[in-house]
This record gives structure tokens, sequence and C-alpha cells, in this order.
């Protein structure tokens, strides 16, 4: 069955991105087309490229090469900090090559206009990393989708965005599965 990896984007204090991702899980585990699982960066503490590429030497680059090793692709949950990516999950993309080829990876944003600035800078992330970028995003703004600013209350055209992109994952993830096992995954 394909694995697809729930990426949350950040570990500032206070985000909002544990809320989102739990929604996106509890939405894509009802398919069951496929196994979702939420990684939290915050379990994975990078620090900022800290050795040559394909030399993994650490156990924290060892242990983020072997989960993302393991999904056929990827929904990731980032905000929009200062019309950018956060810093850690800029680094987290950059800190791997290989894992990432050959993958699916679709973006659910939130910010004040609901991050669509970070979600155009990591399509272009992901054409450097070989990664298949889909079409559907789901966006969420502070002031509709969120009660107060704090608390997520998707609404149900982000309900059937999410299904959209939830669909051009998993699909995308199968179809790019033969050019994953006909390449082995190496250190770039």
């Amino acid at each position: 069955m394909i694995r697809i990896g729930i990426i949350l984007g950040s570990t500032r204090p206070g985000r909002r991105g544990e809320q989102v991702a739990r929604w996106v899980q509890e939405r894509a585990t009802a398919r069951g087309d496929a196994e979702f699982e939420v990684i939290d960066l915050l379990d994975h503490p990078l620090p900022h490229l800290d050795e040559l590429p394909g030399e993994y030497r650490n156990a924290h680059t060892r242990a983020w090469s072997a989960t993302i090793a393991s999904f056929d692709g990827f929904v990731v949950v980032t905000p929009e900090y200062n019309h950018s990516v956060p810093g850690a999950l800029k680094n987290a993309l950059d800190f791997l090559r290989a894992e990432w080829r050959n993958k699916a990876m679709g973006f659910v944003s939130y910010g004040g206009v609901g991050g669509a600035r970070a979600v155009e800078q990591l399509r272009l992330a992901c054409g450097a990393l070989e990664v298949a970028d889909v079409a559907a995003q789901v966006t969420l703004s502070l002031a509709t989708e969120f009660e107060n600013y704090a608390v997520l209350k998707p609404g149900e055209y982000a309900v059937a965005a999410l299904d959209g992109l939830l669909d051009q994952v998993v699909a995308w993830s199968a179809a790019l599965a033969p050019l994953r096992t006909d390449a082995p995954v190496t250190a770039a």
C-alpha cells in the first residue's frame, strides 16, 4: 500500500500546524487507499546543514533519511513566515536529495493569505529535488479558517480542496512507484 507522510513543517512554539496536520490525517485516514502518518519536524531536530551531501555520518541525518525513504509521497503542512517558507522546513528538504526523488508532494498551507507565497517557493525546491508537486493545493486563511485566528474550523470548500489534493498525491505516488523501484535510493 502507498505510504504518505504528512510533514508538519513548523517547529515554532504556538504553531497552528499541529491541528492542521491532525485534520489532514483524520480526513486522509478515512479514505483507505493509502497509509498516512504525521512526520513532525520537532521529532527530527536537524542542525543547519552540518554534513557534506551524501555523507550521512550523523545519527540525526541517518534517521531523517530512513524516515523520508520509507514514504512514497508527502503532504506538507506549512505556515507562511515573512512571505516565505519556515527555515526548519527548508532545512529538512535540503538535508537530503535522493530520498525525495520520484515522489509526489502536495501542500496544505496557512497564514494571513493562506500561505500561498510559501507554497510557491516550495514548488521551486520540489523541481530541484525531482519531486512531483501536485497542482491541487489547500490554503487556509487565518482570518476565515481559524476561529479567533487560533482554532482550525475549515469550511466545506477547504474540505473539498483537501480531498482533491489527497486524490492527486495518492495517484501520483502510485504512478511514480516504478521509477523509485528501478532506481534505488542512494546518497547524492
